[in-house]
Order: structure tokens, then sequence, then C-alpha cells
């Protein structure tokens, strides 16, 4: 019984100890990070070459991170980066969506296409000997300047001329059927100057060079879409061999 008595104070004691030491404790909070917001995916897209011919093919080029789907529109679902020949009729522009779980993004990739030069026509002789081919030059829509792209054509038409002095020319300026009547005719009128000083410049005597205006009225294609009225944005020469 003294023993009991004894050990009593010392048990009282020791959990005085140990409720002041867990009470001293600090209490650690775990602090979970917040997960990072998802990201947009990243897109790449371009066409080489950039700008063709009619009937010609060009390349487009992609690279995507990030997406679960990607499109290009007039090609349909591709990989996440690849390439692909695509032949366009007429001037497009492709656009890639690239869609994953932080949105969508677009890239846009932009195919210039020119009409085909046209069959070149002979200068004949009064013997009717073929001497040498002419071309025409075309325009862009609501346009009378020549196009670099057909400036050289006006040099090497100046050329042929040049070696042939017994010939003349007649240039026809052509348009679309888009607008009115008054309009065509005015724009023609100025598509066949711009060629007439094209060829001026390059050293075609002027008294050989004849203009005429026909505007919408002599199409060289009736269709009614972007490849066929590039067809008809034109100044036509007519080889006029000497009598």
């Amino acid at each position: 019984m003294a023993t009991h008595s004894r050990l009593a104070p010392a048990v009282v004691f020791a959990g005085i100890l140990f409720l002041t030491a867990c009470s001293s404790k600090k209490v650690t909070t775990t602090n979970n990070p917040t997960p990072p917001s998802p990201v947009a995916p990243t897109a790449t897209l371009s066409a080489a070459p950039g700008e063709i011919q009619q009937g010609q093919s060009t390349t487009l080029s992609w690279q995507t991170t990030g997406a679960t789907q990607i499109t290009i529109d007039g090609v349909g679902t591709v990989p996440a980066s690849g390439s692909r020949a695509v032949a366009p009729g007429s001037t497009q522009t492709y656009t890639l969506t690239a869609t994953g779980t932080g949105g969508s993004t677009e890239a846009r990739a932009t195919v210039t296409v020119n009409p085909k030069t046209a069959e070149a026509k002979p200068i004949v002789t009064d013997d009717g000997n073929t001497l040498a081919r002419i071309k025409d030059v075309f325009f862009e829509f609501d346009r009378s300047t020549i196009r670099a792209a057909d400036l050289p054509v006006t040099q090497d038409d100046a050329h042929l001329l040049a070696q042939h002095p017994e010939t003349s020319v007649l240039i026809e300026g052509h348009c679309d059927d888009r607008g009115s009547e008054e309009y065509n005719l005015a724009l023609g009128v100025s598509r066949a100057s711009a060629m007439r000083n094209a060829l001026i410049q390059q050293g075609v005597v002027a008294g050989r060079i004849k203009t005429v205006s026909y505007g919408k009225e002599k199409p060289f294609c009736t269709q009614e879409d972007e490849s066929c009225w590039q067809q008809n944005r034109r100044d036509h020469v007519v080889v006029q061999a000497a009598k």
C-alpha cells in the first residue's frame, strides 16, 4: 500500500510532461500544389511554293504540339506533323486547326494560283512560214497593272517583234463578266494600254501597236468560277503580218 502511494505522484508527473510535450508540437499543414492550367496547342503551316500556275501542285507542311485533333480545310484530318501535296484550281488559303485540352489554335497558308500561260500564237509571214510565238498577259481582279510574273512575257514578246519588223500587233483588252459593260470596257482599255506601254518601253515602235477593248463581250471561258475568270482577265495579242 505504501508502494502504490509512492508511485502515484510519479505517474501523475509523467503524464503532465507528456501532455506538455504534445501541446508544444506544431501542427504541419500540407498545401497541395494547384495543377497547371492546360496549355493551348501550337501550330505552323506553310506552302512551298506559295505561287503556282493552274495544273501545278504545291506542298503543305505543318507542325503541331499539344493537340489531340488536327484538321486542314480542304484536306481533312491530319497527323500532328507532316506534309501533303495539293493542287488548288484557284488561289486558296488553307486553314489548319489544332484542338487540345487547352483550347484550339489556327495556322494559315495561302497558295496563289496564276492562270496557265496561254498557248503562244505564231507570227506568220506572207508565205505562211511560222517565225516565232507570242504570248498573252493576265491580270488580277479589277486591276490593269501588269503583274511581276508577266513582265518577262512582255519582254519576250517585244524581243520577237523586234526580230520581225514586218509585223504589227493588235492588243485586245478583256475582262471577266463581273461588273457593268461600261465599267469593263473602260477596264479593258486600261489593260490594253498597259501592255502597249510595256512593249514600247522594250523598244517596239508605237506605230506597230494598236489596241481595242472588248470588256466582257468575248470571254475565253464561260464557267462562273475563279479559274475561269482568271482566263478572261487578259490582254490577247493578235499578230498581223505585213500585207
